[in-house]
């Protein structure tokens, strides 16, 4: 269960002390796009989660968007509206883009951590890539047909599981 089990099941993300985060040394903040920052339904982040965004800007902490998504422009333009970096088409849970974006980062996977919705692309590729893992709940209901699929499987896994925050 080690590839399933993430480092932290938060509420959301923006429910991430940045205290932690500086706590664990973590110098570079990956994360998943759609129902992580962007609700499926909706083309921007909420306000809460660009304000926790700039908390760790403010820290000294830089932000890198690791999305599956293939509308290249759509994550482009969520990255720039929360001033980060971005890398799509990321092929989650293969652990490439993860390895990808912590070089453009600068950082080492001790260093970084991956937060996203689902354990079967997010948590499984930040788990292989080496660097701790957050999973948050899904911002909305929405999602990709084969999305549903995956969260029946994902529902086994995280049975009983406790999300801080709820």
């Amino acid at each position: 269960m080690g590839l399933f089990r993430a480092t932290r099941y938060l509420a959301s993300i923006d429910m991430l002390e940045v205290e932690w985060l500086k706590s664990q040394g973590i110098r570079c903040v990956l994360m998943d796009r759609d129902n992580t920052c962007v609700p499926r339904d909706s083309k921007v982040a909420p306000p809460k989660v660009q304000d926790w965004i700039d908390r760790v800007h403010a820290a000294g902490i830089p932000t890198c968007v690791v999305s599956n998504n293939f509308h290249t422009k759509q994550v482009e333009r969520s990255a720039r509206e929360l001033e980060s970096e971005c890398i799509h088409h990321a092929m989650k849970p293969a652990p490439f883009a993860v390895r990808a974006a912590l070089k453009r980062m600068g950082v080492s996977p001790n260093e970084a951590v991956l937060i996203g919705d689902q354990v079967y692309t997010d948590i499984i590729a930040g788990n292989l890539a080496g660097v701790r893992t957050v999973l948050v709940r899904p911002q909305c209901n929405t999602d990709l047909w084969y999305t549903h699929i995956m969260r029946i499987g994902e529902r086994a896994i995280l049975h009983g599981r406790v999300f801080e925050g709820e």
